[in-house]
Order: structure tokens, then C-alpha cells, then sequence
């Protein structure tokens, strides 16, 4: 048994029936709401560790949700999103949203995702100085990064563009977060820009740049810095 406890906000019933059963079958203990409102209520008054919020509720768009949680809590939230509301699933990651799933989605796949969002939650809470995936060091007390003990040199930008992306490690990070965090608001859209700074990181970073194994491009949507677990 986990003994987490997961909140399932979705006002469609058969998600409800299809979810509730499984995830009890995984070893999690399970809460149900099907609006804003009640998902709110909820996170104050049953203290889950994580969230699936559909985006689309009678009361309240879910980004909404996503943006009053922030405002007093990290719980975990994982999107669930229908493929052509892509915008959507973009804004909600930039609002905070730790991952987003797909509809159709198999249980396997949607577990997966809840193991590695509380893994990274645990991560978060011990605030760990130095980072370690696929033999990469990032060591952001002393601003190294290293690889078999050997220093690689990042330029200024590259090495702001991984630790943002280290600092949320395992999330999604968009492009557009990426962009105004590292080259300012001006730069929001400039995707071409931030896609050579990714191809110059991962010649320096990565053993294989054409197969990356630390930074995965998440198609459409942004980054994702895998850490080892995952």
C-alpha cells in the first residue's frame, strides 16, 4: 500500500467509475470532486498529495483551479488533456501544473506518471544542492557542472537555461517559461532561438546529442530534465 491520497477532479462520470477502482487497485486512496469549487474544498480539507484535474469543469475553467492552489500550495497536479487542446495544456503547465496525460490514456501510463510526480516532490522538499542523471553532475551551490569528473564549460546563458530546467527536474518545463525566465519577456516566442541553445547544451552535456538521456524535448509543449528513476 502507498497510503498517498489522490484527488480526481472530473465532472465526466465514466472517468470518475474507470479511474476511482484502479487507482484504488494501485494501493492509493482516492477523492473524488466534479467541480472547481469542490476540488478546492477538498485539497484544504482532505490534505491529498496530488491532483488530476481535468481542465474542462462546469464551474470554473481548471486553469483557474491550478492558479488558486499556487497561490498557497505544491501539491502535485497532473493535467488530463484531449489531444486538440494543446493551448490549454501549454498554459496550464505554465501556470504550475507538474505533468499532463493524454486522453485516451491506459492506468499504466497514468500511474507512471503519479509515482514520478510524488517521486519529484520528495526530490523538491530535501532541495538537494547537487543534482546527478545519466552520469551528468550539476552542482549549483559551486555552479559546475561536470561529467566523470571532468568541468564542462557552459556559456552564462546555457548554464541558466539547465539550471531552470534542473531546478524542475522531471517536470515539464514550456518554452515559453523557458524563454522569459532566461532571456526576458521579449523573448517569449522566439522558439527557434531556444531550440539552438538546447541543441548547443546537448552537445556539451549529453553522451549521445542526437539521443538525448538528460534533456527531452516534450513535442509542442517544451523540456523535460530527466533525473535517474525516472
Amino acid at each position: 500500500m502507498t497510503n498517498e491520497r489522490i484527488l480526481v477532479v472530473d465532472d465526466e462520470p465514466q472517468i470518475q467509475r474507470f479511474l476511482k477502482p484502479a487507482l484504488k487497485a494501485a494501493g492509493y486512496d482516492v477523492v473524488e470532486a466534479a467541480t472547481g469549487g469542490e476540488a478546492l474544498k477538498a485539497v484544504a480539507t482532505a490534505a491529498p498529495d496530488l491532483v488530476i484535474l481535468d481542465l474542462g469543469l462546469p464551474d470554473m475553467d481548471g486553469k483557474e483551479v491550478i492558479t488558486s492552489l499556487r497561490g498557497w500550495t505544491q501539491i502535485p497536479i497532473i493535467i488530463l488533456s484531449a489531444r486538440e487542446r494543446e493551448s490549454e495544456k501549454i498554459a496550464a503547465l505554465d501556470l504550475g501544473a507538474d505533468d499532463y496525460i493524454e486522453k485516451p490514456f491506459g492506468i499504466g501510463e497514468l500511474t507512471a506518471r503519479i509515482r514520478n510526480a510524488l517521486r519529484h516532490r520528495e526530490r523538491a522538499e530535501a532541495a538537494p544542492a547537487t543534482l546527478v542523471t545519466d552520469g551528468l553532475v550539476i552542482d549549483t551551490v559551486r555552479r559546475l557542472v561536470s561529467r566523470n569528473g571532468e568541468a564542462i564549460r557552459l556559456t552564462p546563458k546555457e548554464y541558466d537555461l539547465l539550471t531552470l530546467l534542473a531546478r524542475h527536474a522531471g517536470r515539464v518545463v514550456t518554452h515559453k517559461t523557458l524563454l522569459t525566465s532566461v532571456w526576458g519577456p521579449a523573448h517569449g516566442e522566439d522558439l527557434h532561438y531556444l531550440r539552438v541553445f538546447i541543441g548547443q547544451l546537448r552537445q556539451k552535456i549529453e553522451r549521445e546529442p542526437t539521443r538525448p538521456a538528460v534533456v527531452r524535448t516534450e513535442p509542442g509543449v517544451g523540456y523535460r530534465l530527466v533525473v535517474e528513476g525516472d
